[in-house]
């Protein structure tokens, strides 16, 4: 027996040691959040949703090694290792992290003549972590090297963060909105751009509004020369002839695709409220929005869903959780009420709500046909979206749109996996793969709304208190 028990002491000091070195790299800034750091963590009775789309599986127990999923199953058949650190999770729900495909580190904090958005290093890590977020692509960057560096920081374990798919600087045409964004001259510039920001290490990018079709051929065939993958927030070009082109994935969803509008010129970006307005006459099941789905479908081409910016234009849905009103600088919360209001006093006018239904029958249309979707919240908008919050309101919402609770949590987690080639790491839960997983009080699968109910979230293996994260940052979104 006590040959036993020091053969088991021997194979469990590297292990020890590992949960030791796994505490030693973090600073002391990102210490200070870190929950559980145990060599060997198990976790017992917990329901786990493992992102696949599968059933929940009730009285689970997890066992966590190395930063990875060691052992999973019935409790009754998984044994917890001797001097593993043992958490009983009875009531509590495993889901994977999130993977955020459009997520920005930039807010619209400030308000004036030019449209100008501050870059949140500070506040956005942390909440983007406290709301279950493991993973994120940024889908657009405004200032790339600074995001770099972020990623750099965190990778480092020098601040407390998820990881970061880094999106290069918007591609965009002639007649960007923010001095922010550079405009392309021409193809070979938009070649150029992609050449120099691959180089730099940003390992996606996003084309625009303005940006041409010859300008996005030749950003396309560029990115994926690298292995890379492009997206796009587009307008002036239809989203089958950026199907044609050969992108990637598609941001915000029919919403922004100008392809059906009676005004819209060759290569042109009509005017946004007209684009607006005349989508909500549309079928979606039938006609020529239906083929245009089709043909995403036959292009293998992704959509993003970003719902929770959506809703900030409907009148009487902008957020008013307090948990969202506290994270925001006085002043932000203050301009962001009062733009509420106006919004609700135009209600009569609104094509948002009738939008806003469309959008979701779209969405959900898409993935009946077999298409991917993807799920981010897009920081953006008047303010009412914030890093982590945010996130966790696109889930509620899709399952608004017509998903279960499961199905929802799978486009959240898996597809975005999928999408970034993480599959095999992130994305679900299986033995083997990274320890990247949320504790919920409570069962999103019959209840969304507890997926606002983080308790801890692990990356890597270690578990970050999600209330401490929160905490803070409290009153500093729309500063740092």
């Amino acid at each position: 027996m006590r040959k036993i028990a020091l053969a088991l002491m021997l194979c469990l000091m590297p292990l020890l040691q590992a949960g030791a070195q796994t505490a030693a790299r973090l600073s002391p800034e990102a210490r200070a959040f870190v929950k559980e750091d145990a060599a060997v963590l198990v976790l017992r009775h917990v329901r786990l949703i493992d992102g696949t789309g599968a059933a929940p599986a009730l009285d689970q127990t997890v066992v966590v090694r190395d930063g990875k999923i060691a052992a999973l199953g019935d409790s009754g058949a998984v044994a917890a290792p001797a001097g593993a650190k043992v958490l009983d999770l009875s009531g509590h729900t495993l889901i994977p992290g999130l993977v955020g495909m459009h997520d920005h580190m930039f807010y619209p904090g400030t308000r004036g003549a030019l449209a100008l958005y501050d870059e949140h290093a500070l506040s956005f890590p942390r909440l983007y972590l406290a709301g279950g977020v493991t993973s994120i692509r940024t889908a657009g960057s405004l200032e790339p090297y600074t995001d770099l560096e972020i990623k750099r920081a965190i990778d480092e374990g020098k601040i407390p963060g998820p990881k970061m798919d880094v999106t290069g600087p918007y591609l965009e045409g002639e007649g960007a909105f923010t001095p922010q964004m550079r405009q392309l001259q021409d193809a070979e510039d938009a070649r150029r751009t992609v050449e120099y920001w691959a180089a730099e290490g940003v390992t996606s990018f996003k084309a625009y509004m303005n940006i041409t079709p010859a300008e996005l051929s030749a950003a396309i065939k560029a990115v994926h020369a690298h292995g890379l993958k492009i997206t796009g927030h587009l307008c002036s070009i239809g989203f089958r002839e950026a199907a044609a082109l050969g992108i990637d994935d598609l941001e915000h969803g029919l919403a922004v695709d100008t392809e059906f509008l009676p005004a819209k010129k060759p290569d042109q970006c009509p005017d946004t409220n007209a684009a607006e307005a005349g989508l909500v006459p549309l079928a979606v099941t039938s006609g020529p929005v239906h083929d245009m789905i089709v043909d995403l479908v036959a292009h293998h081409v992704a959509v993003t869903s970003t719902l929770p910016v959506f809703e900030t234009y409907v009148p009487g849905r902008g957020p008013l959780d307090a948990r969202v009103l506290d994270a925001m600088l006085p002043e932000v919360r203050l301009d962001y009420l009062a733009t509420r209001a106006r919004i609700s006093d135009g209600a009569a006018q609104s094509y948002w709500p009738a939008l806003m239904k469309k959008e979701m029958e779209f969405e959900f249309e898409f993935v009946k046909q077999g298409g991917t979707l993807l799920a981010g919240l897009d920081p953006t908008g008047y303010g009412g979206v914030i890093a982590g919050f945010g996130d966790q309101r696109e889930v509620e919402l899709l399952v608004e749109a017509g998903f279960t609770p499961v199905q929802a949590i799978h486009i959240a987690t898996s597809n975005g996996a999928e999408f970034m080639g993480q599959a095999d790491k992130i994305g679900t839960l299986a033995i083997g793969k990274q320890a990247d997983f949320v504790v919920v009080d409570g069962d999103p699968s019959t209840d969304i709304k507890s997926i606002e109910k983080v308790e801890t979230v692990f990356k890597d293996g270690v578990g970050y208190d999600s209330a401490k994260l929160i905490a803070s940052v409290r009153g500093l979104v729309g500063m740092h």
